[in-house]
């Protein structure tokens, strides 16, 4: 007599559990792993312990009997050198047991796994689990990740560990299939140019999953999929279509110019008749055997464009975005090129990297936008002095954040008693400076500062620059604000006419400066004379034990003089002496003083601190032209008179 177990066991179409078993196991043993190390395995184990920073991650391998690992890393002794536990301590065993994920965010409070004893003997707190299955849905055992901390998984972690799970069950796939054709033996040359073939891309993958980790910018991103794709799929054309907006595609057009039709067919519509705007529109691949599809399926564009990059046939893959695709990728070959289910799956999975490389690339380029806005907004337009030729420079690092601390400023001061203008103001104020820090937090004090250095010039506007630093400094100190860092303040005032009756002044300018730690200012005499203004005081800091005293410093600038503020992203190379860049700026400045100052600041900059500076440079000119405003002899504040 057969009861309804048997029955069911039986029944048409039904394969017996214990069959499915001993099938799942024999899959297991065809893999031809075991509890020793294996490359690829423990490779696998480190993209998923670096991708989700994780300290432990596995590639389990279930059998009746336990669990083992041939892809191991970060578990602890004796573990680490069995590679294998007993099934009581396998939470992989849920995975195979349901044939789907198991993630568990706390072990120790989920009724399912809270009694393990890997929890202890294997410090299991927190466990997400993907299946690694054969070609026919046999789960093998799992790719897990594993922190000794309870820990709340994201979606972005789990698709990346389910990413990495299809790409070592395909791995797994192959050696199955490697051994089962060493077994078989028959047609030997063909299957081994496929297993190769399928072997290249399933490790395309893991280098994709590595290359695209890494990348900040969509330039970057295009450049990395190109390397990636075109030693495995041989493809002439790589390229990228972005959705721009609610129904706009933007072609990422390639800086070399090297396919001029990018350019040319830059922004189009995503209802327009391209295979690349139908991919993104319908979410699915599209692909092109040959011209004659093309012309017949899509417009007269899109015809120019493959015919003007030399393309026989092109593959168009959306990338998967959050709602809606965020583009295309394509690949195009100048033969007819057949796409295999397996080739498919490769795109499908690389499309995937790139998305997410796509996605992180947008953020980064929001955010240097942003940040060269804020720059721009807090750099100051300067003022026009007669008498007086200004320019600035502001040159921000090659990386980063792309904005930083360092400050140019330029304005007029209200005009003393006895000056000739007072609407105008004869007094100049300039500064450069650098706020310790290179992001976002620097730049926001670096404004804060200009701010409150400005204010206390218009307070003191007769006492001189130290004074107004000073000021600065104790409003600082008192607001808690914690500015800290180095400037060079600065007034300039047109020398009186002592009595020449000319009415136009001596055209010799007086220049007043405090340095607070920052790299000596460079005056360039009419002659030629390169000379270094080397006084200076302690930098701004607001916990030194007492406010420093700062000290003003005269000296008298001839028509064809030229004065330089600058930061030390001019001088101070990672390999050189900060001094000896300084003399070098000087013999630049005297080479070239005749030279109109913008054009001189932008090679200035180039000759000494180079066009990949690691630093940012703010620089800070003028040049005497000449006679100024005629200025009647009148008493300095303090009443001493200027040196000459």
């Amino acid at each position: 007599m057969s009861g309804s177990g048997a029955a069911e066991s039986h029944a048409p179409g039904a394969e017996p559990a214990e069959d499915r078993r001993a099938e799942r196991v024999a899959a297991v043993h065809e893999t031809g792993l075991s509890a020793t190390a294996d490359a690829g395995m423990d490779r696998f184990a480190r993209l998923v312990a670096e991708l989700l920073n994780v300290p432990v991650a596995l590639v389990s391998m279930v059998t009746d009997e336990g669990q083992f690992f041939p892809g191991m890393i970060g578990l602890a002794e004796p573990w680490a050198t069995a590679r294998r536990t007993p099934l009581s301590h396998s939470l992989c065993r849920h995975v195979v047991a349901d044939a789907a994920p198991f993630v568990v965010d706390d072990t120790r409070a989920d009724p399912r796994t809270q009694d393990s004893p890997a929890i202890e003997d294997l410090g299991v707190d927190g466990y997400a689990g993907m299946p690694l299955t054969t070609a026919d849905g046999q789960v093998l055992g799992a790719l897990c990740a594993i922190d000794n901390r309870p820990r709340r998984w994201t979606e972005r972690e789990l698709r990346a560990l389910e990413d990495l799970a299809a790409a070592c069950s395909a791995e797994l796939r192959l050696r199955v299939a490697s051994r089962q054709r060493e077994a078989a033996r028959t047609e030997a040359g063909e299957l081994a140019g496929r297993l190769r073939i399928a072997l290249e891309r399933s490790q395309l993958l893991l280098r994709a999953a590595d290359a695209l980790a890494d990348t900040t910018g969509l330039a970057e991103v295009r450049q990395q999929i190109r390397d990636l794709v075109t030693s495995d799929l041989k493809p002439v054309y790589v390229g990228l279509v972005l959705v721009d907006g609610d129904d706009r595609l933007r072609r990422l057009v390639d800086a070399t110019g090297s396919a001029p039709m990018e350019e040319r067919f830059e922004n189009y519509r995503l209802g327009d008749a391209w295979p690349t705007a139908r991919a993104a529109r319908e979410n699915r691949t599209i692909t092109i055997h040959d011209i004659d599809q093309l012309a017949r399926d899509y417009g007269a564009d899109a015809v120019a464009a493959f015919t003007s990059l030399g393309l026989s046939s092109a593959v168009c893959v959306p990338l998967p975005g959050t709602v809606i695709p965020l583009g295309t990728l394509t690949l195009g070959w100048d033969q007819a090129h057949e796409i295999d289910i397996v080739e498919q799956a490769l795109l499908a999975s690389l499309a995937g990297y790139t998305a997410r490389a796509v996605e992180r690339a947008l953020f980064v380029d929001s955010r240097i936008e942003a940040a060269r806005q804020m720059q721009e907004a807090l750099l100051t337009d300067l003022p026009a002095v007669p008498g007086l030729e200004l320019a600035a420079l502001y040159r921000p690092a090659s990386d980063g954040e792309l904005v930083g601390g360092d400050w140019y400023d330029a304005y007029r001061l209200p005009a003393a008693a006895g000056d000739a203008d007072p609407a105008e103001g004869a007094t100049l104020a300039v500064s450069v400076g650098d706020i310790t820090g290179h992001n976002l937090g620097a730049a926001t004090l670096m404004g804060q500062a200009r701010s409150m250095l400005r204010q206390a010039d218009l307070d003191h506007a007769d006492q001189g620059p130290a004074r107004s630093v000073t000021a600065f400094e104790h409003a600082n100190q008192h607001l808690g604000l914690d500015v800290s860092g180095t400037l060079v303040h600065a007034h300039l005032r047109p020398c009186p006419d002592t009595g020449t009756g000319t009415g136009t002044g001596t055209g010799t300018w007086e220049l007043t400066y405090t340095n607070a730690g920052h790299p000596a200012p460079l005056v360039v005499g009419p002659d030629g004379t390169v000379r270094r203004l080397d006084h200076h005081g302690p930098l701004v800091f607001p916990g030194l034990p007492a406010r420093a005293v700062r000290a003003d410093h005269t000296l008298r600038l001839a028509p064809g003089s030229l004065l330089l503020l600058y930061t030390d992203g001019l001088v101070e190379e990672r390999r050189g002496d900060i001094d000896t860049a300084a003399d070098q700026a000087g013999r630049f400045l005297a080479d070239h003083r005749h030279d109109p100052l913008p054009g001189l600041l932008d090679r200035l900059a180039d000759h000494v601190a180079g066009p990949d500076a690691h630093d940012d440079i703010a620089l800070l000119a003028l040049r005497v032209t000449g006679a100024g405003p005629a200025v009647p002899l009148s008493p300095r504040p303090g009443g001493a008179a200027p040196p000459a």
